[in-house]
């Protein structure tokens, strides 16, 4: 059945304690995507270790475990099936998880809800998230208010029209078109909006959060753009062989493809034919953007590529990078990024440093103009062009060509200090 559904890859955000977690689990609950008895299990679970009412947030962390066991190829985030779509959920709990997810690929979400508690109003994160998800891509949003029966917003509409108000401030001035934003005010620990209308809310005649996320359109898949595939773990698996594992950005795969696996362990590339497609642990004739795979290509041994290589097809093969030009916004550095700095890349799979070779010209997030005081120096909340030099060969692509393959966060003393897409390249000759 699941098969003849879209598939929708859906991202929880929002400041800490804003009760993402609960949200989600929340809406697995009351749609029977999760049972009665793990709920009750997570409810015991949660009182004894003296935090009753997180049993909804422990069912994504529940998964969390799963990850860390190392479940299979499909990377374990909550599958959720609506009568529309079927949605991978992935909660994401904190800031840094945010990032790590938005770049891996595991999760290069096509649309997102923002939680934004009613009592808390626009916090610092979800400033932040508002523009890294403007920046990474994700193309809808729906602001989800939360906490609405909380003491002190007793259901309010006043005060959910506030919160509404303010979020739209910041989301304009992160780049959001805010007509095309989608509100609506929930309780998920009571669990009121959430899939069917709230008495405690008769002044709300819109969306509950399931016919909300029902509402996402089915995003365009960018089939026609030429194959892309980020490696994210390559393994050895007997009677196989080396199975490299990823998720297809742009672009179909289909058996006896003859690709080129770049910039692998010599820097010059790995040429072979695609031999077999797994997905879900079922053989598959063909792949395509969006689909997690594993596949076996003829002669790969495990040694020749790694995490981080990007899969093409031998006619157009993926660039690796000796230097690019990036715009990028600084978000959360301690002092001020000068040209020398050196701080790690996350792009789609890999993580390489690049060195600020130069800062060609730092522009007005807000309007894009040019700013010409102090332009050698970037602080946070700065926008600007830059040249960059990875330390090792990396592959990106232009924004105009790939977008899914242009994007990355800088992050460092593990924590993110800036994000951007790659505008121009200086080819590596392979």
């Amino acid at each position: 059945m699941a098969k003849n559904k879209e598939h929708i890859n859906l991202v929880f955000i929002g400041h800490v304690d804003h009760g993402k977690s609960t949200t989600v689990g929340r809406l697995l609950y009351d749609t029977g995507n999760v049972d009665e008895i793990a709920m009750r299990k997570l409810k015991e679970k949660a009182q004894q270790l003296g935090k009753g009412g997180f049993e909804f947030a422990f069912v994504m962390d529940n998964l969390k475990e799963e990850q860390e066991r190392g479940v299979t190829i499909d990377l374990a985030h909550k599958r959720f099936d609506t009568d529309k779509y079927y949605f991978t959920i992935i909660d994401a709990p904190g800031h840094k998880d945010f990032i790590k997810n938005m770049i891996t690929g595991a999760s290069q979400a096509d649309c997102a809800v923002l939680v934004v508690a009613a009592n808390d109003g626009v916090n610092a994160q979800t400033i932040e998230h508002l523009k890294l998800s403007k920046i990474f891509g994700v193309g809808q949003l729906l602001i989800a208010v939360n906490k609405m029966d909380i003491s002190g917003v007793d259901w309010s509409e006043k005060r959910y029209k506030e919160v509404v108000e303010d979020v739209k401030k910041h989301a304009a001035q992160a780049g959001w078109k805010t007509d095309l934003l989608r509100f609506i005010p929930i309780a998920s620990l009571p669990g009121e909006n959430i899939t069917k209308k709230s008495e405690k809310l008769p002044w709300w005649t819109g969306d509950n959060l399931l016919s909300a996320i029902n509402k996402f359109d089915l995003p365009q898949k960018p089939t026609n753009l030429p194959l892309r595939l980020p490696i994210q773990d390559v393994y050895n698996i007997t009677g196989i062989g080396v199975v490299p594992v990823g998720r297809i950005e742009t672009g179909v795969m289909k058996v006896g493809d003859k690709i080129m696996i770049v910039p692998g362990r010599e820097g010059k590339g790995v040429a072979g034919e695609i031999k077999t497609i797994e997905m879900h642990h079922e053989q598959a004739p063909s792949a395509e953007p969006g689909d997690n795979i594993g596949f076996n290509v003829r002669g790969l041994g495990k040694k020749d590529i790694a995490r981080g290589d990007v899969l093409g097809h031998a006619t157009n093969v993926p660039t690796v990078a000796l230097e690019f030009t990036a715009q990028i916004v600084i978000m959360n550095h301690p002092s001020v990024v000068t040209v020398g700095y050196t701080p790690v890349f996350h792009i789609h799979t890999s993580q390489v440093a690049c060195q600020f070779v130069e800062i060609i010209k730092k522009i007005n997030p807000a309007t894009g103009a040019e700013v010409q005081e102090n332009k050698d120096i970037l602080r946070n909340g700065d926008a600007a062009i830059v040249k960059l030099r990875p330390t090792q060969p990396v592959v990106i692509e232009k924004n105009s060509v790939i977008p899914q393959m242009s994007k990355f966060a800088i992050r460092d003393s593990g924590v993110t200090v800036a994000a951007g897409m790659c505008m121009d390249i200086t080819p590596k000759v392979l």
